[in-house]
């Protein structure tokens, strides 16, 4: 768990113990940050892990070593002589103890009884999945521990009743002097240092699990374990920090894509996903927004490599206890790496900014020995259609996309959400999508179609009202756009224009056209001269009671036409 390499800084492994990849970038026309767009996009597919131990621990119970003590004690003596400390009791217990709290293991020895408790541990990581079928990957270090190792962590999470009891002990055999919190402190760290440096671990299991959401999408405290096997682990750090996991019985799961070493160098930007301890280990935030990957970003400042000659990428994007295992991307989206440490001081204080980064192509090195090919799902390829047209405002052309990914994937994580931001974004009149007008053509459109049979047919019957004059022999000109309908050349109406032919300008034919209906006189026509039409015989005259019925039906259109004005737009 732990990696020291220097006498100042040490390298603290971020797991919490307290495909041919399918290349994906930002569409151009996306008005949204790089992360915004990147942590939509992989959040699904970005899993808390758990590893879980359960053994027998024993610790023997600590015998003073007397001679050591009085040893001790009289160093305490002289000290008072010297000045170094002050006479007053109190003060000489507290030097003791400090004292004590240097070198447990010389003023404590191993005695009976052993003190034996059936114990748990275990640690929270980040993995991600490959495949569509449930393959993960995450650290090697968030799968299993050495046995020292587990030894820290027992001695951390499991002895905690046995440490507080032994100082206890401590401090009621020093008198009346319990009431110095101080000494309290320094009694405390002697056991914890104590009974770890002497513990053994009996009848070891563990199991790995992740938390899988529930149906519909959204994680709460009824979300179930689900079980995880181990396929393939690599070295700890300073080795290839690097582990396969397959959930069985899954499919259609979100996936992200693996890139290559070559997509990032120097200077570019790394994001990095996974599950902070920080906020999975505190209780200030509710378990749903726990299971919330963090995202953050920063620049790839270096090249390194370990004594053992393994790559790692030194980068300046934050990472903490945690975020092992989790997926680094590029700005593309594409994994280039699996983040596995970070620095910390000797004091346990972090070190800002100095995340370590396995490379991807040791991921695929480990997935090719297990002849596993990474995959985008098709619940993926779903979601990331529907995430840009989401992000496009064109909320109608997402929803049916994003119901698609619920159906393919009941337990997705975040697909209800975006369900429900839809449709409240279409109830506010956000909706830009091309549907969304769909509506106000079918009114509008289709108004406009009517109208324009509407003046058609009311040009005829006028026509037919004044068919003693006969149209123009000049040829016919587009009077403009008329009321309720487009103009020629600019709608789906009448003749397309041809290119680069003035808009009014009639289309040249093979032969003569003869109007839909006739034309009325042009302006300047007003001369009552009946020349013969070039289309055949003049219009007949209309026989006896044709103006009634004409006049009729003029009154039933513009009846029509006053209702369609009436009516309100269509809401859907």
């Amino acid at each position: 768990m732990w990696a020291r390499f220097t006498a100042v800084t040490g390298l603290v492994l971020a797991g919490v113990l307290a495909l041919p990849g399918v290349a994906m970038a930002k569409p151009k026309d996306l008005d949204i940050p790089v992360g915004t767009w990147l942590a939509a996009r992989t959040h699904p597919a970005v899993q808390l892990t758990s590893v879980s131990y359960t053994a027998d621990v024993a610790v023997p119970t600590p015998v003073a070593n007397l001679e050591a003590i009085r040893g001790l004690t009289q160093q305490g003596v002289a000290a008072v002589q010297s000045g170094k400390i002050s006479s007053d009791e109190n003060s000489i217990y507290r030097w003791v103890v400090q004292q004590m709290a240097k070198e447990p293991g010389r003023y404590f020895s191993p005695g009976a009884p052993e003190r034996v408790v059936e114990a748990t541990a275990g640690g929270l990581c980040t993995g991600w999945w490959v495949t569509p079928d449930g393959y993960m990957v995450t650290a090697a270090h968030c799968v299993g521990q050495e046995e020292s190792e587990l030894a820290q962590t027992f001695a951390t999470q499991a002895l905690t009743k046995i440490n507080e009891k032994d100082a206890a002990d401590l401090v009621a055999s020093l008198g009346d002097i319990a009431s110095d919190d101080e000494i309290v402190r320094t009694a405390a760290k002697i056991f914890q240092v104590w009974n770890a440096d002497n513990i053994k671990i009996r009848n070891v299991q563990s199991s790995l699990s992740l938390l899988q959401s529930l149906p519909g999408g959204g994680v709460d405290k009824t979300a179930k374990a689900v079980p995880i096997e181990l396929v393939a682990k690599g070295t700890v750090y300073p080795g290839k920090d690097v582990a396969i996991l397959k959930a069985n019985g899954q499919n259609n799961l979100p996936t992200v894509p693996l890139g290559q070493d070559s997509d990032v160098r120097v200077g570019d930007t790394l994001y990095i996903s996974g599950f902070p301890g920080t906020v999975t280990q505190t209780s200030i935030f509710n378990i749903e927004s726990k299971l919330d990957p963090a995202f953050t970003e920063g620049p790839y400042n270096a090249s390194r490599q370990t004594p053992e000659g393994v790559p790692y990428i030194q980068t300046q994007a934050p990472s903490y206890p945690g975020n092992s295992g989790g997926p680094v991307f590029s700005k593309d989206g594409n994994v280039i790496g699996i983040l596995v440490g970070g620095l910390i001081q000797q004091d346990g204080g972090s070190t800002e900014g100095e995340s370590f980064v396995l490379p991807v192509s040791i991921v695929r090195e480990k997935l090719n020995e297990k002849n596993i090919k990474s995959a985008e799902s098709v619940t993926t390829k779903a979601y990331n259609e529907a995430l840009d047209l989401f992000f496009k405002n064109h909320y109608s052309d997402a929803l049916p996309k994003f119901r698609e990914v619920q159906a393919l994937q009941p337990n997705h994580p975040y697909v209800a959400k975006y369900i429900t931001d839809s449709q409240q974004a279409i109830t506010a009149g956000k909706d830009e999508s091309s549907s969304s007008i769909l509506p106000w053509v079918l009114w509008g459109g289709g108004g406009l179609l009517v109208l324009f049979v509407l003046g058609t047919l009311g040009a005829v019957l006028r026509g037919k009202q004044r068919s003693k004059v006969p149209p123009s022999s000049f040829p016919p000109v587009p009077y403009g756009a008329q009321p309720g309908y487009l103009p020629p050349g600019q709608g789906q109406y009448g003749h397309p224009a041809q290119h680069g032919q003035p808009y009014g300008v009639p289309q040249q034919q093979p032969y003569p056209q003869r109007p839909p209906y006739p034309l009325p006189a042009a302006p300047e026509d007003t001369r009552a001269v009946h020349p013969q039409s070039p289309y055949g015989a003049p219009q007949q005259k209309p026989g006896p009671g044709a103006n009634t019925r004409i006049a009729g039906l003029e009154a039933e259109l513009e009846q029509l036409r006053r209702n369609m004005g009436q009516r309100p737009p269509d809401q859907r």
